[in-house]
């Protein structure tokens, strides 16, 4: 009986050791990683480490003889994010804590919800100064103390917040990032711009950690780092642009200048090295300031502030195409004397100018000022419309529309895009024969011909332009433009990417280009167009244009786009510079005009640019006696251009008696 009893006690305890032995074998090795997990859950938090995002730095290498300095137009600065446990703060406290909180950082009273949510962890405030995290910690270390409340019921974690040294500057190139990340992958979120176009090397990779807690009492003096789960973060690469902060200052202060002296709408202005299609400069006015984004965004009014309108919006290039029309008019003769034939016209012969009326057309083209007679540089000095109209109809009868096409887009990249690393280029329209606009209106018509010498029916944004007129400055070569230099690693020993300006190709000959550029020189002279765009101590070459823009389907006498293109030195040109100014007013000045043309409103803004960006860069004066009358340093007779302009005058007054 005895015995009996020893042998079901003996087989109760095997199998109750047995069950144990299962269990513990299920939990340890079967449902390990479930209840690693749940521990961990409870005793361990994953805090995500942040990466500096890559910045964007000026091109400070313009300057002769300076030391390169590295100079950022954004830069990360280090903030801050709350965090709180709210197992841990006993439910008699939390409302006092939340309040210190809430007027420490001056939160909605919301917040205060956070507190009885039943989490281990939630953010209740982002972007905090150290100033403010200090003062929070400083208070909870007394606090926390006093309340024997665990110290881990608050803590901040870190991450790098977008800071504009320069305020506005260059606010619609560069764009910024939300302030929000994406959810999924904790990245920055560009708003447009740079930031967007460089997305991929400017975002780095986050960085982990594991850290132990308890709900009942801290370790140490505060969160343990366990450092066998570590993951380094990964900062983003730097991009260097071949913007200049100093050139972008000049053009973004002068150009807003100019808009508010003729009470514009708005204003862009650009900036670009021809022989290496660098831009230099991009402004616009009104400003888009980054530091306060969201409420450009939110506001529709200024909406349109936030777009980079010199890739973004095309105009109708008004007169400023007319150098690009004399270009492939001498290109034209080259062709047709090579093959035997009679040119189409020659730059010295007197052409008649009072009045041309196009085939199809029931009004004559008619200038501002009549002339009888113009040749090819009076034509360009004085702005006529009648000249190139019948020029360009000459180029059209002679080879055919389809070549005098071709030669807009194959010579001066019209109706193409850039290439420039920006998203969002318009690349223009140049017409084309039996094609339609989307009304169904075909492209190509009789009148067409007509409309692109004066510089209508074509379309290009600032960039296209100044790579067009670079041509013209840099003796016949189209370049691409560029916004790159090069691409390196946060630490500086990796180059990513850099940028090759050799990739530009010969599209007309020298001998051309010298006698449009000799055409364009007259412009800021004595009779020219734009005498105020006469940059003092330098020779310039450039184009006025006071183009009419299209109001509600027709072209309005009263809304303008108002702008003036050119370089200088005009030989072995350091720039060349566009400024447009939309919808100036149309006010009259005794004794200075209206001040809605290019000559008078964008003009000036042109002269002021390229003074004082000419004096940064340290460029030689190439016409020192050409000052203005009464300046001490005038000097007529040995100014560049003034013996011929003289000459110029004398025909010109000879032939229109």
């Amino acid at each position: 009986m005895i015995y009996s009893r020893f042998i079901v006690v003996a087989i109760s305890v095997f199998l109750l050791f047995s069950t144990l032995v299962v269990k513990f074998y299920k939990i340890q090795i079967i449902e390990h990683d479930q209840w690693t997990k749940l521990a961990n859950a409870q005793h361990q938090t994953t805090i995500v480490e942040p990466f500096c995002r890559g910045v964007f730095y000026s091109n400070t290498s313009l300057q002769k003889g300076c030391i390169e300095q590295k100079q950022p137009f954004v830069v990360d600065i280090l903030k801050y994010h709350l965090f709180i446990d709210p197992i841990t703060i006993p439910n008699h406290l939390k409302d006092e804590i939340g309040s210190y909180i809430i007027n420490t950082l001056n939160l909605e009273t919301t917040i205060i919800d956070n507190f009885y949510k039943k989490s281990r962890s939630r953010k209740i405030a982002s972007w905090i100064s150290t100033n403010k995290k200090d003062e929070i910690e400083k208070w909870w270390l007394l606090y926390s103390k006093e309340k024997n409340v665990v110290k881990n019921g608050i803590y901040f974690v870190k991450d790098y917040k977008r800071s504009y040294p320069f305020g506005k500057m260059l606010g619609q190139v560069l764009h910024t990032v939300r302030y929000d990340r994406d959810e999924k992958t904790h990245q920055a979120i560009p708003t447009g711009g740079l930031e967007l176009s460089f997305n991929d090397y400017l975002k780095g990779k986050e960085g982990k950690r594991s850290m132990l807690r308890s709900p009942n009492y801290e370790l140490e003096s505060d969160l343990v780092d366990v450092a066998s789960n570590r993951i380094q973060p990964e900062d983003g690469n730097d991009v260097y642009l071949t913007i200049n902060h100093c050139l972008q200052a000049i053009v973004e202060e002068e150009l807003a200048r100019g808009v508010k002296k003729v009470g514009a709408k708005s204003g862009i202005s650009a900036m670009m090295d021809p022989f290496t299609g660098e831009i230099l400069a991009i402004a616009h006015y009104p400003f888009f300031d980054l530091s306060n984004y969201s409420d450009y965004y939110n506001e529709q009014s200024l909406l349109e502030h936030t777009r980079n309108k010199a890739i973004t919006d095309c105009f109708e290039p008004g007169s400023t195409i007319k150098p690009i029309n004399m270009s492939i008019a001498l290109k034209a003769n080259e062709e047709l004397i090579s093959a035997g034939k009679l040119p189409i016209f020659s730059p010295e012969e007197m052409i008649p100018c009072n009045q041309y009326v196009p085939i199809g057309r029931s009004q004559p083209i008619r200038d501002g000022h009549m002339h009888k007679y113009l040749n090819m540089y009076q034509a360009i000095q004085r702005s006529s419309n009648v000249y190139p109209a019948t020029i360009v109809q000459k180029i059209v009868d002679r080879l055919g529309s389809e070549w005098y096409r071709k030669q807009l887009v194959e010579i001066f990249g019209l109706g193409t895009k850039s290439g420039i690393e920006i998203e969002g280029e318009n690349q223009g329209v140049v017409p084309k024969s039996g094609k339609t606009y989307i009304n169904g209106v075909l492209q190509w018509s009789t009148l067409t011909p007509c409309s692109l010498a004066i510089g209508y029916n074509i379309t290009m944004n600032a960039i296209q332009m100044l790579r067009a007129y670079s041509v013209l400055a840099n003796g016949g070569y189209l370049v691409n433009p560029t916004i790159l230099k090069q691409i390196v690693s946060k630490d500086g020993k990796n180059i990513i990417y850099k940028h090759n300006c050799n990739n530009k190709k010969i599209v007309i000959s020298e001998s051309i280009v010298n006698e449009v550029v000799k055409a364009m020189k007259y412009v800021t002279k004595t009779d020219g167009s734009a005498l105020l765009a006469d940059v003092p101590g330098f020779t310039e070459a450039g184009k006025t244009s006071t183009s009419e823009k299209i109001i509600n389907g027709v072209y309005s006498k009263n809304d303008h786009f108002s702008s003036f293109i050119g370089f200088t030195p005009a030989k072995n040109a350091r720039f060349v510079l566009f400024v447009g100014i939309d919808e100036p007013k149309k006010m009259y000045i005794p004794g200075f005009g209206y001040t809605y043309f290019g000559g008078k409103c964008a003009a000036p803004v042109f002269r002021e640019i390229a003074k004082r960006s000419l004096q940064y860069l340290g460029v030689a004066k190439d016409d020192p006696y050409g000052y203005q009358k009464g300046d001490p340093r005038c000097n007529i007779e040995k100014a560049d251009w003034s013996k011929e302009v003289k000459h110029l005058s004398e025909i010109y007054k000879k032939w229109n008696k």
